[in-house]
């Protein structure tokens, strides 16, 4: 009996941290919940050259927002290099290679910058982002934002945003291992609690 359960917590060790191996992580939770630090910390595992990937547009005018940004820079090391990005993802982890590590954070805000796409052009740009994915040697850790768990908002704009992110962060979460929710103050590995859903669209 011990040795068995020996066995299976190595197991669960290994799928928690990184091997040499070439990865798409995928970190989702709620607001506050620390998922952008778990999802810091998986990349500075990595042994890679972190490229820290920002999706937010800065509102110089929103001195909320910059405290965050501010939060998240003093907490990454000064090795890591950053790029701004708020639309052109696809291409940013196009032109990476095996020996980056990207942390894009977050899906949700790169989401909102494209959110005026129409159908057409959304589905064609995730079609893209998840080909490219595939195609990358890179490493890739994306932070997701769950918003669909609450009531239905208001708003079409609103619908739209929480339809498009969870439709967004299902069809990563069905290429990437591990996932992770990040809720209640505990990392919760899915990849081994859960079952991967079948994907029939």
């Amino acid at each position: 009996m011990g040795k068995s359960f020996k066995s299976l917590a190595q197991s669960i060790s290994r799928l928690l941290v990184f091997n040499m191996k070439r990865q798409i992580i995928l970190v989702t939770g709620p607001a506050r919940s620390g998922k952008s630090e778990w999802a810091e910390t998986l990349a500075a595992r990595s042994q890679k050259s972190v490229i820290y990937v920002a999706t937010s547009v800065l509102d110089t005018t929103d001195i909320e927002w910059q405290n965050r940004i501010k939060i998240h820079r003093n907490r990454r090391p000064i090795s890591w290099n950053t790029l701004d990005v708020p639309i052109n993802l696809v291409e940013t982890i196009a032109s990476a290679n095996e020996s980056n590590c990207l942390l894009i954070d977050s899906l949700g805000t790169w989401l909102a910058n494209i959110l005026e796409l129409d159908d057409t052009a959304w589905k064609q740009v995730i079609e893209n982002l998840l080909e490219t994915l595939q195609k990358s040697g890179a490493d890739v850790i994306f932070v997701a934002e769950e918003t669909g768990w609450g009531v239905v908002p208001a708003y079409p704009v609103g619908r739209l945003f929480r339809d498009r992110l969870g439709f967004l962060t299902r069809k990563i979460g069905a290429i990437a291992h591990p996932v992770y929710l990040i809720t209640g103050g505990h990392i919760l590995n899915l990849s081994v609690l859960g079952v991967p859903l079948l994907d029939k669209n």
